[in-house]
């Protein structure tokens, strides 16, 4: 974590660090940067530049604070009026691909260490956990009034796996070189039907042994 800013003057110096490196990580990579080129890019002496950040990893983990923070009123806007289950795991998967669009290029440069779940950087770290519970709040409130009936035995497992799923889309939309990653919509249309549809027909008497299997393997992927 960044030092507390005391003043708008340090608060205005944090951020122009914090943009920097985001723009370098953008251009050079997130390996290629050093806190020297993130400094001189700021205008600000190297040791300034460790004052507010010990290092690469604390910027991107601000970076990942901050934009928690700032999605939170975009995801309650978003959501407000919308009514059933696939139409607001649509909408709030797009509120996270809208308020990363401007960084889509820094999510790139991480693929590498986020897909190392030891990495602190991770998505799946520990030291990303408290972000990634937000995050996995949100898809236990879209299930509730859904319109979509719920397995009992599904309910307290099903927004991590909505959120896995929110993860695969992310990570398509990061690769995706289409025009305006147009094929990442069209993924997502296709994807959110398919799964609301998939949650509404595991309600049936008949899916209660497929749901024990897919419970099962949801247990074994989480290691418990």
């Amino acid at each position: 974590m960044p030092p507390t800013k005391a003043t708008p003057k340090a608060e205005e110096t944090g951020l122009k660090i914090l943009d920097s490196a985001l723009a370098l990580f953008r251009q050079e990579g997130f390996d290629s940067a050093t806190m020297r080129d993130i400094a001189e890019k700021a205008g600000v002496a190297t040791g300034a530049a460790y004052y507010y950040y010990p290092s690469k990893d604390a910027i991107v983990m601000d970076f990942y604070r901050r934009s928690c923070a700032e999605m939170q009123p975009k995801i309650e806007a978003a959501l407000e009026d919308v009514r059933g289950l696939e139409a607001r795991l649509r909408e709030l998967i797009r509120v996270k691909l809208a308020h990363f669009g401007p960084n889509r290029g820094v999510l790139r440069a991480l693929l590498r260490n986020g897909a190392d779940p030891k990495h602190p950087l991770s998505p799946f770290s520990p030291q990303t956990k408290e972000i990634r519970n937000i995050d996995i709040a949100w898809f236990g409130r879209i299930l509730i009034d859904c319109g979509v009936r719920i397995p009992r035995d599904l309910e307290s497992q099903l927004p991590g796996v909505l959120w896995f799923f929110q993860m695969g889309v992310i990570f398509f939309w990061v690769t995706d070189e289409s025009p305006n990653q147009a094929r990442t919509e069209k993924l997502l249309e296709l994807a959110s039907k398919s799964v609301a549809t998939l949650i509404r027909l595991s309600a049936l008497p008949l899916m209660r042994p497929l749901r024990t299997t897919v419970l099962q393997m949801i247990e074994i992927a989480k290691g418990s």
